[in-house]
C-alpha cells in the first residue's frame, strides 16, 4: 500500500512549491476529487448527510478508500502547521497561546485520530495489507503524535517549575516512529525512510532529549530504545521479525569514545559522530575484504561508496555539532571546543583520503606507473570468408583517450590534497604539510609520466623527454620525504617508500630511453639538412666504405641513414643458361625427339579485296 511513500510524495510535491497553507489546499483538492470519485461528496447546495463509516472490505476493493483517510488526516497537520507557521511571521517574538495553541492541538489530535483508524484496518486481514504495511501505519501513527505531544509544551518553553519528566510522552511517540522507520529502512533498503528520519524525527528527539535534560553525548538511538514502548508485545515482535538487533541495549557508540589524530588523543564529544565513526568502521572493514578480489576496477570503484557515505556523515555530525557550540557562544578554549576542532580535523582527512583511494582504483595497477595496452577485441561476427579476425594493435585514438582519463583522475587528485591543507589547523603541522607536499609530487610525478606517453605516441620526444625529467625531479622529492603507511589493504592517500622507489627508478631508466631517442632523431635531422645543401658527405659513411675521408676523419654523426627508408638493393644479375637446351654438350645423351602429329591444313575462305582507300570502300 506504500503509506509513507503516499504521503511523503504528497508533501515533497508541494514544498517544492509552496508551504504549509498551499499544501493544506491542494490537499483538500485532492480530498475532495477523491471523495466524489467513490461517492462520499456531499453536493453543493445539499444537506449534510453522515457517510458509512470505510471497511477493510472497501479498502481491499479500491486503494482510494485508504486514501481518503489519509488525506484527512494530512488536511488536518497542514491546517495545524499553518497556523503555526503563520504565527511565528506575525509574531515571531511571542509564545502561541490561547484558542490558536488549542486549535493547533485540536487539529493534531484530529490527525492522531484518523491515522489510528487506518491502523485499525490494515490490521485487518481483510483489508489485504502486508506486516509492513502495518508497521507503516503505526509508524504514521506515532509520528503524529509525537508532534500533537510537542505541541502540548508550548513549543518547548520552560515552564517556570515544570518537570523535566514532561516530555517523556514526546519522546515515546517519536521514539516507537525512529525505530519502526529504522527497521524498515534496514529490511527494504529504501532511501524515503532516511529522508523521513533525518526530516523531522531525529530532531524532534534531539530537542525533547535536551528539554529533558538528557547529555548530548547520548546518541539519538540510544534514546529511541531507552524510550520504546516495550509494553506493546505485537510491536515489539514485529519490529524484531525485521531487524533483530533493532532494540538492543548496547550501545554501538560506546566503541568511540576517542579518536586519535597524528598523536593526541580528543574525546567524542558527540553521540552522533561516535555512531558515525562506528559505521565507518565496518564498512571499511567490508571494503579490506572485497579489495583482494579479482574484480575489475571499475566494481573495487564502487565498493568504497559506502565508506564515502559514511565518512560524509562523520563529517556532517562533526559540523552540527560545532554549529551549536557556537551557538551556544562556547569559546574557543573550551575542552569541547577543541577535542571538536581535532575530531573534524580527523574525520576530514579520513574521507579525502578515502576519495584520492577511489581514484587511484581508478586509475589501475601501480597508480598508472605503466600503461599496458587493451587486449586486442575480435568481433562477435565470423568473417564472410569464414576466415578468422587478424588481431589489430589499439589504435592511437584509443590509446591517447584513456591516457585523458588518467590525467583527469591525476588532477582529482592533486585537487583533493590541496583542499586538506585549508582544513582549520592543518597549515600549524609542519610535518604534516611536509608529508602532504610529498605525497603530491608523487601523484603530480605520476602525471608528467602519463603526459610523457601521449607525446611519445604522437612522435615528438623532446616532450616527452622534457616531462620526463620533470616527472624524475619529483619523484626524487617525493622520495626524500618519509612517506605514512596506512593499515587498510584498500588504497588511501598513504604511499609507501618502496613506490616512491619504484617511480623514482623507473623515471630514471625512461628517460634514459628517450635521450637515446631524442639523439637519434637529431642526426636524422642533421643528415637531412645535409641532403638538401647538395653536400658531398650527405650519404652515410656505410655507404661509402670504398672512398678513404678526404679531410682524414670520420663523420661519427652519419653513419648510418637512420630512420631507415625503403630503397631498391643492387644485387647480382641473374643469366638463364638457353644454350643448354638446344647445344649438344660431350657426355650428355640426346634428346629424344617425339615424332610431331600430322598436321591438318585448313581451308580458310578467301576474304575479297580491299577496295578503295584504307580499305574503307567507296
Amino acid at each position: 500500500m506504500d503509506i509513507t511513500s503516499f504521503v511523503a510524495g504528497f508533501r515533497e510535491s508541494a514544498f517544492l512549491l509552496g508551504d504549509h497553507s498551499s499544501y493544506h489546499a491542494q490537499v483538500s483538492r485532492r480530498l475532495r476529487i477523491v471523495q466524489k470519485k467513490l461517492g462520499r461528496a456531499t453536493p453543493k447546495n445539499a444537506k449534510y448527510a453522515a457517510k458509512a463509516p470505510i471497511t477493510a472490505q472497501d479498502v481491499a476493493k479500491n486503494i482510494e478508500y485508504l486514501h481518503v483517510l489519509l488525506l484527512t488526516s494530512e488536511r488536518a497537520w497542514a491546517q495545524a502547521m499553518a497556523m503555526k507557521a503563520s504565527h511565528s511571521e506575525d509574531n515571531a517574538d511571542k509564545n502561541i497561546s490561547g484558542s490558536t495553541r488549542q486549535h493547533i492541538i485540536s487539529r493534531l489530535h484530529k490527525a492522531v485520530q484518523t491515522a489510528k483508524h487506518v491502523i485499525d484496518l490494515v490490521s485487518d486481514s481483510a483489508s489485504g495489507a502486508t506486516e509492513t504495511d502495518v508497521l507503516e501505519a503505526k509508524a504514521y501513527r506515532y509520528a503524529l503524535a509525537g508532534a500533537e505531544e510537542f505541541e502540548k509544551q508550548a513549543e518547548g518553553v520552560k515552564v517556570k517549575g515544570a518537570s523535566p519528566q514532561r516530555w517523556n510522552t514526546c519522546l515515546t511517540s517519536f521514539s516507537a516512529a525512529r525505530i519502526i522507520y529504522s527497521s524498515l529502512l534496514k529490511a527494504t533498503k529504501k532511501d524515503l525512510f532516511k529522508e523521513v528520519l533525518a526530516g523531522t524525527t531525529d530532531p524532534s528527539i534531539r530537542y525533547a532529549a535536551y528539554q529533558s535534560r538528557i547529555p548530548r553525548t547520548v546518541g539519538v538511538p540510544a534514546i529511541a530504545r531507552k524510550f520504546f514502548p516495550d509494553d506493546d508485545a505485537e510491536l515489539v515482535k514485529a519490529v524484531q521479525r525485521l531487524d533483530s538487533a533493532a532494540l538492543d541495549d548496547e550501545d554501538a557508540a560506546s566503541a568511540h569514545t576517542k579518536i586519535t589524530w597524528r598523536g593526541r588523543a580528543a574525546n567524542i564529544v558527540d553521540a552522533a559522530i561516535g555512531q558515525a565513526l562506528v559505521s565507518v568502521d565496518a564498512a571499511s572493514a567490508a571494503l579490506d575484504e572485497s579489495s583482494g578480489s579479482t574484480a575489475s576496477s571499475k566494481d573495487r570503484a564502487n565498493a568504497y561508496d559506502d565508506v564515502l557515505i559514511a565518512s560524509q556523515d562523520a563529517v556532517d555530525a562533526t559540523k552540527q555539532a560545532i554549529e551549536e557550540l557556537e551557538k551556544e557562544g562556547v569559546d574557543e578554549g573550551d575542552a569541547r571546543m577543541q577535542d571538536l576542532r581535532v575530531t573534524n580535523l580527523a574525520v576530514n582527512y579520513d574521507l579525502i583520503s578515502w576519495r584520492i583511494g577511489r581514484n587511484r582504483v581508478l586509475i589501475g595497477a601501480d597508480d598508472g606507473l605503466t600503461f599496458p595496452p587493451n587486449p586486442p577485441q575480435k568481433p562477435r561476427r565470423p568473417r564472410k570468408d569464414g576466415k578468422e579476425w587478424t588481431e589489430r594493435e589499439e589504435p592511437t585514438g584509443r590509446k591517447l583517450a584513456r591516457l585523458r582519463e588518467r590525467i583527469a583522475l591525476y588532477d582529482a587528485i592533486l585537487q583533493s590534497i590541496d583542499s586538506i591543507k585549508e582544513l582549520r589547523g592543518a597549515v600549524r603541522d609542519t610535518g604534516f604539510v611536509s608529508e602532504l607536499d610529498s605525497q603530491r609530487a608523487y601523484f603530480q610525478a605520476l602525471k608528467c609520466l602519463n603526459l610523457s606517453h601521449s607525446y611519445a605516441f604522437l612522435s615528438t620526444p623532446k616532450e616527452a623527454l622534457a616531462l620526463c625529467n620533470r616527472a624524475l625531479s619529483l619523484s626524487s622529492q617525493a622520495a626524500s620525504t618519509s612517506q605514512s603507511s596506512s593499515s587498510s589493504k584498500a588504497p588511501k592517500l598513504a604511499v609507501t617508500e618502496q613506490q616512491s622507489q619504484k617511480l623514482k627508478q623507473n623515471l630514471e631508466n625512461l628517460t634514459s630511453h628517450y635521450r637515446g631517442v631524442v639523439a637519434l632523431s637529431q642526426l636524422s635531422a642533421s643528415s637531412e639538412t645535409a641532403s638538401k645543401a647538395g653536400l658531398t658527405n650527405a650519404a652515410p659513411v656505410v655507404e661509402r666504405l670504398n672512398e678513404y675521408p678526404a679531410s682524414g676523419s670520420v663523420d661519427l654523426k652519419n653513419l648510418v641513414t637512420w630512420p631507415p627508408k625503403l630503397k631498391p638493393v643492387p644485387v647480382k644479375p641473374l643469366f638463364l643458361d638457353v644454350a643448354w637446351n638446344y647445344v649438344e654438350y660431350p657426355g650428355r645423351a640426346p634428346a629424344k625427339q617425339e615424332p610431331e602429329p600430322a598436321k591438318v591444313e585448313e581451308t580458310k575462305p578467301e576474304r575479297p579485296a580491299a577496295k578503295g582507300w584504307f580499305s574503307f570502300g567507296r
